[in-house]
């Protein structure tokens, strides 16, 4: 027996390591928090003891804890808040469903539902109805006459625009609606009645997030601090169902979505590692100046935080409606669905405000989706006095990169991050036909071998990243079926690495997790299926059967 002794033995296994040398092993053997030991199950036998637990798995693949590079993962609990429509098929089914909510809810009191459709994901909602409309106010108003009730509109990720919203009189009524009413977004349509002029209580958002609450919905109750922390725990145990044990929030975060995390952090309930970065709060240029020069000390330098959660930069995200940002900020610190604060930042703004972060230490992250050519001059003119690959600043949600923008990406020495759900899969229709055969859409092959930092994230649709996963090999598009850019498909151990040591890669912490080496964190995950062997269509339904973070069993089906 070897002078160290395990805590935990998991024996028996297919263990993909994701090393340096893609190494494949049997067994692994975890003190504490830490990997002691990997090998063969004769080679981990000899740190076992007495007090050691042994988890034989049957041969099941094990792999390094899941780190989800663009996770939302606050929002996944929160779907759970709101009574469910899945199954909903028509006026009527709708109408029962509300009747018994009312049933339940004292008089007077807001029933709010999650939008029609059968989740992870709200394509086409209507196509889900009978009658392929939502209800109007006055059938909702006949088994709700005492209840303000309101449907939510899908929030567009989920899907695709348009959405819909439904609210019965009364809830029109608490929010001033009446024939007179006028957006202040044209995305935003209040359905009228064509012979009275009067709303019909259906409201259609174009937008790929939810406006409406922010403008004209601003009576219906926000989501609580309770139970946004509720939601928060809720999706900490789905996200290690699958088998993710780390999150990076690069989209930024808002103040009180950090207050979450930091509540369960001192309560010491995180069961996955969350790096996060800061939304700004600045309403004027001025505010920012002064808040980069002199303030948000929290989110300077490289990481401020431990294992379990750091603040690892900040978030200035690019164009964006100012009005709808001003409306935002006006509703803090409710931040509806998205966690994050609306943003608004023209180029010049942007190019000023990214020079400012490398001056005074902070790490950049934005999103470049469609904006690449734009982005990376301005990058290379702050990259000539400051060495912005060294701090690692952030390029996410990537998608149209063509090769010369490759060249500049592994020049400038950033992390990359991409979203294959939403890129391929949602929108890769909108690329059929383009003559480069889509292989120049978020072309993954190309950065992995130009050994560009390339990280993957679920963007919560959905949380899953054996989807995101399958999406990485597959490259099929939605609608049709297509492949699209089939050069740039990954095999599984590439789409493996982008969602375990690239993940790493961005809060510094390469050396910690990301892979299981002896040294590192004890986060794995034993799946449900072997990655590495098993058809596509199965890869998108792998889950976890066990979840380990630091030597702790997280979720076990075993």
């Amino acid at each position: 027996m070897a002078s160290l002794t395990a805590d935990t033995i998991i024996q028996n296994g297919h263990v993909i390591t994701l090393d340096a040398h893609s190494s494949e092993l049997e067994s692994i053997a975890i003190k504490g928090t830490h990997i002691i030991a990997v090998g063969t199950n004769a080679d981990v036998a000899d740190f076992v003891s007495g007090n050691s637990q042994i988890i034989d798995v049957e041969g099941r693949s094990i792999i390094p804890g899941i780190i989800d590079a663009h996770a939302h993962m606050e929002r996944e609990g929160l779907k759970s808040v709101r009574p469910s429509l899945a199954g909903i098929r028509s006026i009527a089914d709708i109408q029962g469903r509300i009747e018994k909510l009312v049933q339940n809810t004292k008089r007077g009191k807001w029933v709010i539902t999650m939008p029609i459709g059968d989740p992870p994901h709200y394509y086409d909602e209507l196509d889900n109805i009978a009658e392929n409309r939502m209800p109007n106010r006055w059938e909702l108003d006949a088994v709700a006459p005492d209840n303000p009730v309101c449907i939510m509109a899908a929030f567009g990720n989920w899907g695709s625009p348009p959405c819909y919203w439904a609210l019965n009189s009364l809830a029109l009524a608490l929010n001033g609606i009446d024939k007179d009413t006028r957006s202040a977004f044209p995305d935003v349509i209040i359905e009228k009645d064509l012979s009275t002029g009067e709303p019909t209580g259906i409201i259609v958002e174009y937008s790929q997030r939810p406006i409406a609450p922010f403008n004209i919905l601003k009576a219906l109750p926000p989501f609580t601090y309770e139970e946004r922390i509720k939601g928060l725990r809720k999706s900490m145990r789905l996200y290690n169902s699958v088998g993710t044990t780390s999150i990076y929030e690069g989209h930024g975060s808002s103040p009180e979505s950090i207050a979450l995390y930091r509540d369960l952090h001192e309560r010491k309930e995180l069961t996955v590692r969350s790096s996060l970065n800061i939304s700004p709060t600045w309403r004027t240029m001025t505010q920012a100046r002064e808040q980069l020069c002199s303030g948000l000390s929290g989110a300077r330098g490289q990481s401020r935080g431990d294992d379990w959660l750091s603040i690892n930069g900040i978030f200035i995200g690019l164009l964006g409606d100012k009005k709808l940002r001003e409306h935002a900020l006006n509703a803090l610190p409710d931040t509806g669905w998205s966690g994050f604060i609306e943003p608004s930042t023209n180029y010049n703004d942007f190019a000023e405000l990214a020079h400012l972060c490398a001056i005074n230490d902070f790490r950049l992250h934005t999103i470049v989706s469609g904006r690449m050519d734009r982005v990376i001059p301005i990058l290379e003119q702050v990259n000539c006095n400051n060495n912005i690959g060294k701090r690692r600043w952030v390029i996410e949600h990537i998608d149209i990169v063509e090769p010369k923008y490759i060249a500049k990406l592994k020049m400038l020495g950033v992390c990359v991050t991409a979203i294959p759900v939403s890129t391929i899969w949602q929108r890769g229709i909108n690329t059929i036909g383009r003559s480069d055969d889509g292989n120049n859409l978020m072309p993954l092959r190309s950065l992995v071998e130009a050994n560009v930092p390339i990280a993957a994230g679920t963007d919560n649709i959905p949380y899953n990243p054996f989807y995101t996963l399958w999406a990485m090999m597959a490259r099929k598009e939605r609608v049709k079926g297509e492949i699209i850019g089939a050069d740039q498909r990954l095999t599984a151990e590439q789409g493996l690495r982008a969602l375990t040591i690239e993940g790493a890669r961005l809060s510094f912490e390469e050396d910690n997790k990301g892979s299981i080496e002896v040294g590192k964190l004890g986060d794995i995950a034993v799946l449900s299926d072997n990655p590495m062997s098993a058809n596509l269509e199965t890869i998108k339904q792998i889950r976890s059967d066990l979840t380990i973070v630091g030597g702790e069993i997280v979720h076990n089906l075993l």
